[in-house]
């Protein structure tokens, strides 16, 4: 009788299956949370505190990769269904805050012409259409906390826990620094505007202002006080990442300065230098203020 022999047997190794890979992609997932320190569960970090996130991670059949295709394929699908839904939610608040500023058109442009007095149209349809353009653009204003949040709401899932923080300080300063910077140019700043161009007029040339003009330059001189009062938000959220800090706003303080001219020569609706002023300076204030605020406040 022929003995008995052991044989050895070529037995390629199984890849592992769909469900094992996901399973391990999370186990990483949740332990490089554990390392950067992102969660506070206890029994997580416990259980993962052996995982090796410098493992290799396992191959995927043919089949499996197709699977997992599919499935990035329907994200992606999603992502956009959502963005979708946002930019409708977007587009039916501002349709009814324009619907609303259209029915108070008239006292608006009774505030906004004021600085000037009495105005004028030299086309049929001028004063029509500024009217639109006065409704749209207090709309989208008046709709911006809505609008605002569904642009947040959309990113939101893509941040790390530190930028969730910031943001959610972040954004209620900021719309309340956008309107200050509006107030602040309409009360101050486009009266003084206004009545300086008008300085130049004489026996033989009277100021004869167009409304579609008119709004044009309060619309483009209004708009980037708006702007520029964003500029404390967004020097604090730098030294908050730690990209700036206080020697280095003050070493670049000279540069600042010339810059703020050329940023209002830039956005300012005429080329004079008297409106390339009145936008630079509020610029170098708000700088100051931001230095104050990293150096003092934040102590960086």
């Amino acid at each position: 009788m022929e003995s008995f022999q052991v044989r050895e047997f070529n037995d390629p190794k199984r890849k592992p299956s769909l469900n094992s890979v996901l399973a391990q992609k999370e186990r990483l997932k949740a332990a490089e949370r554990i390392r950067r320190g992102e969660t506070t569960d206890t029994a997580e970090a416990n259980a993962l505190a052996n995982v090796d996130l410098d493992a290799v991670e396992p191959q995927y059949t043919p089949l499996e990769e197709q699977i997992m295709a599919e499935n990035k394929a329907m994200s992606l699908v999603g992502h956009l269904g959502e963005l979708r839904k946002r930019i409708i939610i977007s587009a039916i608040a501002i349709l009814v805050g324009f619907c609303v500023a259209y029915y108070y058109v008239d006292d608006l442009l009774a505030i906004i012409i004021a600085p000037a007095g009495k105005l004028y149209y030299m086309r049929p349809t001028e004063a029509f259409f500024t009217y639109m353009k006065v409704a749209l653009v207090a709309g989208i204003i008046a709709a911006s906390p809505i609008w605002l949040y569904e642009v947040w709401a959309f990113v939101i899932p893509a941040l790390t826990k530190q930028e969730k923080q910031l943001t959610n300080w972040f954004l209620p300063f900021a719309i309340i620094l956008f309107i200050m910077g509006i107030l602040f140019s309409y009360a101050l700043v486009l009266p003084v505007a206004i009545q300086f161009f008008i300085g130049f007029a004489t026996d033989e040339l009277q100021p004869l202002f167009s409304i579609g003009q008119y709004i044009d330059f309060v619309i483009a001189f209004v708009l980037p006080f708006g702007l520029i009062f964003e500029l404390p938000i967004v020097m604090i959220i730098m030294a908050k990442l730690n990209l700036i800090t206080s020697a280095f706003l003050r070493s670049k303080r000279k540069i600042f300065l010339f810059l703020a001219f050329v940023i209002g020569g830039l956005i300012s609706p005429t080329p004079d230098m008297f409106s390339q002023t009145m936008i630079a300076m509020p610029m170098i204030i708000l700088y100051e203020v931001s230095l104050w605020l990293v150096a003092k406040v934040m102590k960086k």
